[in-house]
């Protein structure tokens, strides 16, 4: 009995077993899916590598990498393929990001990535937000790629410009563009992804498993 009892009280005292990942690596389910990861690098609105991004990889929850394995098997005929630009997207970054919009003097990427739009607007007009989507692991940013050099599709901006042009029915891209645009959205609805109106880039999976969590570990 005393060493039944030692032996709880070995197995209480030590760490609770490590829950598992909720993720996985999107490449790896994903064939052929195409990486730009912005926030590990300094290619993004910031100019630096964001908070949490600690390796260029697309973390997603099973059930969102599946659906995204759908979208770019039924691409596949028509030569084209996904290229992501972001992922699930840890807390600590979407504070870095905010922390970012609240200082006025660091305006280095306007020209690049917010022209015409006031960097004290960022908050209100929605471009920036106190908690992310990102961060439940099923929502993604991506293009769309043809697969036999790479070359993105003509979206009519860059992925991350926060401008009204962004938004996905904008009047004022070309025909080409807008038809690039709702072929990107029709693939992914399909495959269960909610379009988010303001960014032709932005998808989240309908009955995503963690709608709401906010993880906050690091992608690495």
């Amino acid at each position: 009995m005393r060493v039944a009892l030692t032996g709880l009280a070995l197995a209480a005292s030590q760490p609770a077993a490590a829950e598992a990942d909720p993720f996985v690596d999107a490449a790896r389910h994903v064939p052929g899916l195409a990486l730009d990861m912005r926030y590990a690098g300094s290619d993004n609105f910031v100019g630096r590598p964001i908070a949490g991004y600690e390796a260029p990889r697309c973390l997603l929850t099973p059930q969102a990498a599946r659906a995204l394995a759908r979208v770019q098997a039924s691409l596949a005929p028509d030569g084209l393929g996904l290229k992501v630009f972001d992922c699930y997207r840890p807390r600590q970054a979407v504070a870095d990001f905010a922390a970012w919009a609240r200082d006025p003097a660091d305006t280095r990427m306007k020209a690049a990535y917010y022209p015409r739009t006031d960097k004290a607007d960022l908050f209100r007009l929605g471009y920036i937000a106190e908690r992310s989507s990102h961060s439940r692991g099923s929502t993604v940013d991506l293009t769309l790629v043809r697969s036999a050099d790479g070359a993105e599709l003509d979206m009519g901006t860059p992925f991350d410009l926060f401008d009204p042009a962004s938004a996905t029915d904008f009047p004022g891209v070309s025909r080409i563009q807008s038809r690039n645009r709702h072929r990107l959205r029709d693939a992914m609805i399909r495959a269960g992804f909610v379009p988010y109106a303001q960014e032709w880039w932005h998808f989240t999976l309908k009955g995503e498993p963690y709608p709401d969590t906010a993880f906050g570990r690091p992608v690495r």
